[in-house]
């Protein structure tokens, strides 16, 4: 019986459309457009690339749409700007220089208050069009006021591909270290904050492990914090990656769900009882300098993401000041939006969410 249900939700997420890259130079008229440097070892028609591409994209966000949501664009008929996400302009740049170089432009004169990196990490069965898309939605609905910088691995796209898309992760290591070196060398920036949702939680911890092991601690040195939503990685291997990273970059929040389906699938298909995004007990982290953001009270869908899709969630999140100070380092004092919760467990801190 259990394998039917899985089967169930296997076909359930293959039968949905797919996001692909649908160009409407005109949609920004309609929508707000987002801008996302793109680096990765794909094309935007989801081929792989050889060797890193490095692309400026423009996304239409729709203004006929619930918060949290991403609608894909058609692509057997006129697209739609008022409901679907669009994108306005694609523009490929020229190497890991002309990445930079694209960014430091986009960096200079801006006050110090919009001048951070965020790099964003999609996660299991995602296109090209489908991270841009989902990037584009998170950056406007939490408003982020930085530079929105995605890496974009070769997801295979398939519900069945799950072995395929690891594989993938594990070859896309080095193309993710070079990415975070050239962002971590781009002039101008404030903070460089690591977002990373799903598997490419551990493609992140995987690079991070990498760049420790080949004694690049000066590029660790710059990195800002470190936020995983709702981590496919296993407790154990999750354990070795941070001890061999060593002092993780800080704040470094794990954003986890009990009732997280996908995760749980997941776990099942590697005949393992737990993942990392849906630990409960800390002490299982009480070593590792850690904050665990339990999100469960706002899951939507199968929870998967909730800090991208609940809008109430968002609305908590949103708030530059709040998550400024987020990220100050102090969350486990009582002036951080969340301290008031946090439980310490020796070196870890566990934080419950509620509405």
């Amino acid at each position: 019986m259990r394998w039917i249900a899985v089967l169930g939700v296997l076909v359930l997420a293959a039968c949905g459309p797919r996001g692909e890259v649908v160009v409407d130079r005109d949609a920004g008229s309609v929508g707000t457009v987002e801008r996302i440097f793109v680096a990765g070892n794909r094309n935007p028609d989801n081929q792989p690339a050889r060797g890193l591409s490095f692309h400026r994209i423009d996304v239409s966000v729709p203004p006929d749409r619930t918060m949290g949501t991403v609608r894909y664009p058609k692509t057997d008929g006129k697209p739609d700007p008022r409901r679907e996400f669009l994108v306005t302009a694609d523009d490929r740049l020229d190497g890991p220089q002309g990445f930079r170089a694209a960014i430091e432009r986009e960096l200079a004169g801006r006050p110090v208050q919009e001048s951070d990196i965020i790099l964003f990490i999609h996660g299991f069965n995602t296109s090209y069009g489908e991270g841009v898309y989902r990037y584009a939605q998170i950056a406007h609905d939490l408003k982020f006021p930085g530079i929105r910088t995605h890496f974009s691995w070769v997801s295979h796209t398939k519900a069945l591909a799950y072995a395929a898309d690891r594989d993938s992760l594990l070859y896309s290591r080095d193309d993710l270290v070079t990415t975070i070196q050239t962002l971590a060398a781009t002039r101008g920036h404030g903070k460089l904050i690591l977002v990373a949702h799903s598997m490419g939680a551990e493609l992140l911890m995987e690079s991070l492990r990498q760049l420790a092991l080949t004694g690049r601690r000066d590029v660790l040195k710059e990195l800002d914090g470190v936020v995983l939503q709702a981590p496919d990685i296993n407790v154990n291997v999750f354990r070795a990656q941070a001890k061999a990273i060593g002092d993780l970059p800080q704040p470094f929040f794990i954003f986890t769900s009990q009732s997280d389906r996908a995760l749980r699938l997941s776990a099942l298909i590697s005949n393992q009882s737990l993942r990392l995004g849906t630990l409960q007990d800390p002490r299982a982290v009480a070593d590792l300098d850690v904050v665990l953001v339990d999100v469960s009270q706002f899951n939507t869908g199968i929870g998967h993401f909730n800090a991208a899709t609940s809008p109430t969630l968002i609305r908590i999140l949103s708030s530059a000041q709040e998550l400024e100070r987020m990220f100050s380092g102090n969350y486990g004092s009582a002036q951080n939006p969340f301290g008031a919760a946090a439980i310490r467990v020796q070196q870890a801190a566990q934080i419950v969410v509620s509405p």
